[in-house]
């Protein structure tokens, strides 16, 4: 694994830079680039998108008919004339192929919280089906979001299962008979380290257990391969690289040949095989759709469905080639502006090991960035002493990331 990279190259001196040169060239010659104008954009630089995308620039208008037409004129007629009965797996077909799925595999509903409780449960109960009876464990990444590992908590107890934390490449070391389901992210939220999902599905499944991934940092950012790697179960929100406003609703993607076993935590009405029937035992729907619970979220799931036009014409390869030419320069300018030593990069060298954005170690994080934002460059802090700068290839670009190096390392004289 790579370690912490010190960023140690002389800075340059002031004056005319030949990489901002260097940054209009590949700007001028990026396919991505007219994506920009999709969406509502300031002249800063926006390298936040990894915390809250920008708004796309379909959505007010797409969201201002659902409130006026749909809702205020049409009102419950629009459940059928206007599709928001079906929105959750429409929506959910969208987001399939930028995660390399299948249409009927995804739905969307709920949050990342949610769905994070319904996965680990039903995995569990499968594992358990499987003759496991005596599967009583649940590994958790020991550096995951704070929420994942809370929810793991809380479906151990209900499930009587111990948690277990482990870093993402030592799980195949500590899978065992007792091991139930393993909860993992894709991409580490402070760090940006990519993990290894292939290799640590395999491992998973292969243990007899059940591989769980969050997938809220690759989700839009970068190929992820759910059906093609085997994938059981995976949850992801929508606000960050999918651009779906704040607080967007989730996703919940359940294994084609699973779906029939998967066996909800939260069944809900919206999720029985008869929604209208009033009936009071439970008999789960066909599909994805189990993974519903109750009313759907109607304003944010719209609004959702129209910032996903953003991806028409776009692949994810394209994005992820991008993402890596973005970090690779962003990395490369802050090593020639900012002064030896004065940051360290967490975020691993390797492309093989990254995500889409750059985690950067720092004194005084917390004041450098609030500079930075003060001057137009808005990335985010992550205690004690990091600095994360996310890039979102449908609208960073080459000279967002000078930029962005080049202010840092005014910020940085300062002190």
């Amino acid at each position: 694994m790579s370690e912490p990279t010190e960023l140690t190259e002389p800075a340059e001196v002031s004056g005319a830079s030949p990489l901002a040169d260097r940054a209009a060239e590949l700007d001028a010659a990026d396919p991505l680039a007219p994506l920009r104008d999709r969406f509502v954009l300031d002249d800063g630089v926006y390298l936040d998108g990894n915390s809250l995308g920008a708004l796309p620039a379909g959505v007010p208008d797409r969201v201002a008919d659902v409130v006026r037409r749909q809702w205020g004129e049409l009102r419950i007629r629009s459940w059928g004339e206007s599709g928001w009965w079906t929105a959750p797996e429409r929506t959910g077909d969208r987001i399939a192929p930028l995660v390399g799925a299948a249409p009927g595999r995804i739905v969307v509903g709920d949050s990342t919280s949610v769905n994070v409780f319904k996965a680990l449960v039903a995995a569990v109960r499968m594992a358990r089906e499987d003759g496991g009876a005596d599967r009583d464990e649940i590994l958790v990444d020991a550096a995951t979001f704070p929420t994942d590992g809370y929810i793991a908590h809380s479906a151990a107890r209900l499930t009587g299962c111990t948690v277990r934390p482990v870093a993402p490449h030592e799980a195949p070391a500590a899978l065992s008979a007792r091991t139930a389901a393993v909860l993992l992210n894709h991409v580490d939220y402070r760090t940006g380290r990519l993990h290894d999902l292939p290799s640590l599905t395999a491992a998973v499944h292969a243990a007899g257990a059940y591989a769980v991934w969050d997938l809220c940092h690759s989700a839009g950012a970068l190929p992820v391969g759910l059906d093609e790697h085997g994938v059981a179960l995976a949850v992801g929100c929508t606000y960050k690289f999918l651009n779906g406003g704040p607080g967007s609703p989730a996703f919940l993607y359940v294994r084609g040949d699973l779906q029939e076993r998967f066996d909800s935590p939260l069944p809900g009405w919206n999720s029985h095989a008869e929604p209208f029937g009033m009936r009071p035992d439970y008999e789960p729907a066909k599909g994805a759709v189990r993974g519903r619970v109750g009313t759907p979220d109607i304003l944010s799931l719209l609004a959702l469905e129209a910032a996903l036009d953003v991806w028409e014409g776009v692949s994810v390869e394209a994005v992820r080639a991008k993402s890596l030419a973005l970090t690779d320069f962003f990395l490369e300018c802050v090593a020639a502006h900012v002064p030896a030593g004065r940051v360290t990069s967490l975020t691993p060298a390797a492309h093989a090991e990254r995500g889409s954005q750059v985690a950067l170690r720092c004194a005084d994080a917390g004041e450098v960035m609030r500079r930075l934002i003060e001057r137009g460059v808005v990335g985010d802090f992550r205690p004690p002493d990091v600095l994360r700068f996310g890039f979102t290839p449908l609208y960073v670009g080459f000279a967002d990331a000078e930029r962005a190096a080049r202010v840092l390392a005014e910020v940085l004289e300062e002190f």
